[in-house]
């Protein structure tokens, strides 16, 4: 029998898993093209700008597959639909549902090398093998715990960290990820206009 203490452990991972499970086709991308050593993202939000550096020897898997998602604008648009205050800040489906359906592919994980510190972004999983998709994650506080459950950190937030701390936050994880996914911004706009939004992402210029 699980004790007290590792339920409440466990509880918001939980949470955190279950975000991907419509959303994984179980498919393989094309090869991706290999991102640079370290690349930074400049991410315009409703909340105000924020910047990530991305680490490619971190995760190069998922690094790869990021910068491919940014090329493509794929973000663009994407509310942030999932926010825990205290634990992490969480989007990924695309404004568009016939560009979620283009993306809707996994990758293969990458080894766990560093710890998920808070500011650290990392790729949201269902916890099967392999199920990396589209849906990123920002962590709002230091989550260790996560490193053992395979959630490796591809980068952090260089600036920017007090705009994602303001992200809007009272929906909490009301939205319907399967709607969201079907919909688009149609669906969040209707029952959950509030929410914060990415309004570009772009690779920084070096």
């Amino acid at each position: 029998m699980m004790d007290m203490e590792t339920m409440k452990i466990r509880f918001p991972l939980a949470m955190l898993f279950a975000v991907l499970m419509t959303a994984c086709s179980g498919s393989k991308p094309a090869k991706a093209e290999t991102a640079p050593a370290t690349y930074r993202i400049n991410f315009d939000t409703s909340r105000g700008p924020f910047v990530v550096e991305i680490v490619r020897d971190q995760a190069p898997n998922g690094a790869d597959h990021l910068y491919a998602l940014v090329k493509a604008k794929y973000y663009d648009g994407a509310r942030f639909y999932r926010v825990v205050p205290g634990f992490m800040v969480q989007w990924g489906s695309a404004a568009d549902p016939e560009m979620s359906k283009k993306w809707d592919v996994t990758i293969d994980d990458d080894p766990v090398k560093e710890t998920n510190a808070r500011g650290t972004i990392s790729f949201a999983a269902t916890g099967r093998p392999n199920s990396r998709s589209t849906h990123l994650f920002i962590n709002y506080a230091d989550n260790g715990r996560l490193d053992g459950l395979g959630f490796a950190p591809i980068g952090k937030v260089v600036s920017g960290m007090e705009n994602v701390d303001q992200i809007y936050s009272e929906d909490g994880e009301r939205p319907n990820q399967e709607l969201l996914r079907e919909e688009g911004n149609k669906y969040v706009e209707r029952e959950f206009p509030h929410l914060d939004y990415i309004r570009t992402a772009r690779i920084a210029t070096p």
